[in-house]
């Protein structure tokens, strides 16, 4: 199975391939490694006395742009290959939001399930203190990802703080409101997902009231993707995430489902108003709208026929392999690819950034409207790369864009 990191290279070949650009290959060499890359072991006291060695990460992938800007993940899939691959896609996905950063990624081998409280925040902590001399508030800015959240932020930015013997806020973002994070950081991801389905489907004549929404993945996401969508007028009929999956022909009243999904402990199960189906029979299941929400790879060769679909707007990171792209572009399906449409969580992240630098805070009407700004030019950028420029999809049109802005400042630079 290929890599992330080969996947990556792969859409950046195919997308540098089609492009008049000058010294494709510099460009490409440039492109197909990181800047630089770290790699810590440290010990963690744990409940029990004894202490354990973790390993993690941080990717630097490109700084052409500005400082380098991504997430930090807790998972047991964490390593060297898919750190650099989301470092990469983060490069691309800046470029495409038209924010002045480049792409870092990073995170710890681990499944912070397994840990208590006070584990979790001794290794949040001990990774700061190994990590501390890659972050910077104008070098490189960490954020929550996968299994990470405003709490872990806020240790780090403790962390952080008292090594460097300073008060730089802005190095670490999705902290909580109290530690100068940003109003609408929550939703942006979701509703950055939302944007970009209203402008598909008005370029392909789909009305958004009555669409049928089938959703893969529940989270953070997934869930605020759904709000959006369903105040639009759109039908949730099927819902699925690692666990359980609902389903309910005539549409899911979402804003009562968040409701319980929260009280329940981040479970679908039990949920009294719609159907349990196999939630491994999601993408069979008709609609005009997939939000593949979850984590990468999900879409295959395997199981990419059995999708009917009109659009897919990728909340996730990665959640199609080049097989299953060609698969659904020949079937028609319009794809907005992830390093677009999930692009409203950095954005607001970096408006984040923008606000502890100032110190002077907006309010989320204004935190929305500028992140909707953003997007729908985006897209409109996009969008006319492949139609004007004739790319042949909407991945490939996204990654010339975003590689346009890289390889003119890289060359402004002095880089090739």
């Amino acid at each position: 199975m290929m890599s992330e990191f080969e996947m990556y290279r792969q859409q950046l070949r195919n997308a540098i391939d089609e492009m008049e650009l000058d010294n494709k290959e510099a460009v490409y060499d440039l492109l197909s490694e990181v800047n630089r890359f770290y790699e810590v072991s440290f010990p963690v006291q744990m409940d029990d006395g004894t202490k354990k060695v973790f390993k993690g990460y941080r990717s630097q992938h490109n700084s052409a742009l500005g400082p380098t800007k991504g997430g930090l993940r807790f998972h047991p899939g964490v390593d060297e290959g898919e750190v650099k691959a989301l470092s990469a896609w983060m490069s691309m996905k800046c470029a495409v939001a038209g924010i002045p950063y480049g792409g870092g990624k990073g995170g710890i081998t681990v499944d912070p399930k397994k840990l208590s409280e006070r584990e979790l925040e001794n290794l949040t902590r001990g990774f700061v203190k190994a990590m501390h001399p890659a972050f910077g508030e104008k070098f490189d800015i960490p954020a929550p990802d996968v299994n990470t959240n405003g709490q872990i932020m806020s240790w780090m930015i403790d962390e952080y703080n008292a090594i460097t013997r300073s008060q730089n806020i802005g190095v670490f973002t999705g902290k909580p409101l109290e530690l100068g994070g940003s109003l609408g950081r929550t939703e942006a991801t979701g509703y950055g997902v939302g944007f970009t389905v209203r402008e598909a489907a008005a370029k392909i004549g789909l009305d958004l009231k009555g669409a049928r929404v089938v959703l893969q993945g529940f989270g953070n996401v997934g869930s605020f993707a759904a709000e959006w969508l369903y105040k639009q007028g759109c039908k949730i009929i099927a819902i699925a995430n690692s666990r359980n999956g609902l389903y309910d022909a005539e549409g899911m009243n979402i804003p009562a489902l968040m409701k319980y999904y929260e009280e329940n402990g981040n479970d679908l199960a039990g949920y009294p108003d719609a159907k349990p189906f196999d939630k491994d029979e999601i993408f069979s299941i008709e609609c005009d709208i997939l939000l593949p929400c979850g984590l990468g790879g999900a879409i295959t060769k395997d199981n990419a026929n059995k999708i009917n679909t009109k659009i897919i707007s990728e909340g996730a990171n990665g959640p199609l392999t080049p097989e299953a792209d060609e698969i659904l572009i020949k079937k028609g399906v319009f794809i907005v690819p992830d390093i677009l449409a999930n692009s409203g969580g950095v954005t607001v992240s970096y408006f984040e950034w923008v606000q502890n630098l100032q110190g002077y805070y907006w309010s989320k009407e204004e935190v929305f409207e500028k992140e909707e700004d953003l997007i729908v030019k985006a897209f409109n950028g996009v969008y006319d790369v492949f139609v004007n420029e004739k790319a042949s999809n909407m991945r490939t049109a996204a990654f010339n864009y975003a590689i346009k802005k890289i390889a003119k400042a890289m060359k402004l630079k002095g880089w090739y």
